[in-house]
């Protein structure tokens, strides 16, 4: 499957046996706070993820990747794109455990999506979701140059969508 790498990082498609470490990343209080409306998943609902994530990139070459330290084995978070709000194609996503965030390992790994996106999959844009409290993943989509769009209440929270043109033209 399809690897991306950064100064600091890999990135590879979650697969099925990651399913401990997916739900632990997303159990944590700090990512589910936003991601999941502080609500505790279960296995199987990161199993159902997991299984869609399969096939998105079986049929998409997309998904979400784990984001690993290339000085670590373990895996800090993920990034990738996935459908959100019924928007016409997949959204940029980004999360990472606490304690790596505020060192730029998000807007690194977003990047790395951000490239892929557009030279490899043509995208002429990319769209970011956050909640409106969540300021340091705005801060993320400002440094990634996303403009503000938007604000809109989703699954009744307000949200703010930021975008970014694919100035190469693809």
């Amino acid at each position: 499957m399809l690897t991306l790498e950064t100064n600091r990082l890999l990135l590879h498609p979650f697969k099925m046996d990651d399913i401990e470490v997916f739900h632990q990343i997303n159990t944590d209080p700090f990512i589910r706070q936003y991601l999941w409306d502080d609500v505790v998943i279960d296995q199987s609902t990161a199993q159902e993820i997991l299984a869609t994530n399969r096939k998105q990139f079986d049929h998409h070459q997309l998904g979400l990747w784990k984001i690993r330290l290339k000085s670590k084995s373990e895996i800090i978070g993920y990034t990738g794109l996935w459908n959100f709000f019924d928007e016409p194609q997949p959204q940029l996503i980004y999360a990472l455990l606490p304690q790596y965030s505020k060192l730029g390992f998000a807007s690194e790994a977003a990047q790395a999506i951000i490239d892929y996106a557009f030279r490899e999959l043509g995208f002429t844009y990319l769209i970011a979701a956050t909640d409106e409290p969540h300021k340091a993943s705005q801060h993320v989509a400002q440094r990634l140059g996303m403009s503000f769009v938007e604000k809109r209440i989703e699954d009744g929270k307000a949200t703010l969508f930021y975008r970014l043109e694919n100035s190469q033209g693809n």
